[in-house]
């Protein structure tokens, strides 16, 4: 893995709208690696890695989410390594229990 990681929260309707798995299918369509998860609080969280510019336009897309969703605001911080330790063994994108 080369560039960026990114650490992601988005606040909204965002649970139980099929967020976490668009952002799967996104992050997965341009080949970036990381996880995503729901929080308890009805966020989503999620972890992005890959070149600068497809974490951006990755992140640029999270604010807009899928069509059922409507996102209130997206938190953007940076991201550890250790972070993207949380995926799964031998998963690039990983979906991860809701903490």
């Amino acid at each position: 893995m080369s560039g960026p990681i990114r650490h992601v929260t988005v606040k909204g309707r965002v649970q139980g709208v099929g967020y976490r798995a668009w952002v799967e299918d996104e992050a997965t369509a341009r080949g970036l690696e990381g996880w995503v998860r729901n929080r308890r609080d009805g966020s989503v969280e999620a972890v992005f890695a890959g070149p600068a510019d497809v974490v951006t336009d990755m992140i640029a897309a999270c604010r807009r989410g899928p069509y059922s969703a409507r996102v209130d605001a997206v938190q953007d911080e940076s991201g550890t390594p250790d972070m993207l330790k949380q995926r799964r063994a031998a998963e690039r994108f990983s979906v991860l229990p809701t903490i």
